[in-house]
């Protein structure tokens, strides 16, 4: 039965394996200038190639996509093609039991798509270490390791992914029957979980850190104005901290909104230039800003934010990826049942 397996997989597993030797060639090679880079210069953004930066975002977009690549096209076919083609029946009159014949199966697809993606995942990681989060001293960044955009792409929760992608598509492959559907219908499940789990999941697993701070020109990140005109403020805690909420409130720590007369501290809208500069914004004059910022303190108004602080990144990737894998654990005893008592 392993032996069978091997050969009915084997291309794949030749094109995975191969893919990610030369994924992982290129990294290395890379790999060390940017470390050193990183040791000597704290300006490191400023001083990246956009090559280097297309490259940084390209392993994000990588690790974003393979464990569904991998996992769902080649779970789904991975029984679904044996059932449509009725050759299942020819194992099951050898002697070889439908639970043997499932858990052979699982467990070589399994390991291989676990150490693909983790070999992957893991020079990946090493790969942007020296990255993550700088920020140029004019302007630009690059994302965090612990921010949404980052996170599922660095450390060990792609193998979670990953194996939670190959079983969710193998049961829905048993159940279907068929593999194009069954590729379809579990990446449709596959994405939406991938948007619900860091909305709604994730910011719980490990309990989150709070503060309330003064809001100066120091602490200050950005003044926004939504669609309704309303004036909004966003502070900054530790680098590399995942925001989850970030709002302003009275002396009495309820959420409110700025003051009216905050917004006769800003500038103006911009207007156009008459001899065709282009948009010109007037100076509110200097120290306007702060001086206002310096009355918002007197009146009791601070940021309070709630947050994930670099340090939890580890704790969270533990977390999420043990969800992932106990999540697994069900989809597997569903196909063993779902084999045994339904499958004919």
């Amino acid at each position: 039965m392993i032996w069978l397996t091997w050969r009915q997989s084997r291309t794949q597993l030749i094109a995975v394996f191969g893919l990610v030797a030369a994924a992982c060639a290129w990294l290395a090679v890379t790999g060390p200038a940017l470390a050193r880079l990183a040791r000597r210069n704290d300006d490191v953004y400023d001083l990246l190639t956009s090559n280097d930066r297309l490259l940084f975002n390209g392993g994000i977009a990588v690790l974003a996509v393979a464990p569904a690549v991998i996992g769902i096209f080649w779970g789904a076919p991975l029984v679904a093609r044996e059932l449509e083609a009725g050759t299942y029946r020819l194992a099951w009159n050898q002697s070889v039991t439908r639970g043997r014949w499932l858990t052979v199966k699982l467990g070589f697809a399994v390991l291989a798509t676990a150490a693909a993606v983790g070999i992957l995942a893991a020079a990946i990681t090493w790969w942007a270490r020296p990255l993550d989060g700088v920020t140029g001293t004019q302007h630009g960044s690059l994302a965090s390791r612990l921010t949404p955009i980052s996170f599922a792409m660095r450390g060990i929760v792609p193998v979670g992914y990953a194996v939670f992608a190959l079983l969710l598509a193998t049961l829905v492959g048993l159940v279907l029957r068929r593999s194009l559907p069954a590729m379809a219908v579990a990446l449709a499940i596959y994405v939406f979980i991938q948007i619900a789990v860091p909305l709604w999941v994730r910011p719980h697993l490990v309990p989150a850190s709070s503060t309330t701070t003064v809001i100066s020109r120091a602490t200050l990140d950005g003044i926004g104005l939504d669609e309704s005109g309303t004036i909004t403020i966003t502070t900054h805690v530790a680098p590399g901290a995942w925001i989850l909420s970030n709002r302003t409130v009275d002396a009495n720590g309820g959420a409110v909104s700025l003051p009216s007369w905050f917004s006769q501290c800003l500038p103006p809208p911009p207007t156009t230039g008459q001899a065709g500069d282009g948009a010109v914004v007037q100076d509110p004059g200097k120290g306007t800003l702060d001086a206002c910022l310096a009355r918002l303190t007197r009146e009791g108004y601070r940021q309070q934010l709630v947050y994930q602080p670099r340090q939890h990144f580890w704790p969270l990737q533990l977390a999420e990826t043990g969800l992932y894998l106990g999540a697994s654990g069900v989809l597997a005893a569903l196909s063993f049942w779902w084999t045994r008592r339904r499958l004919t």
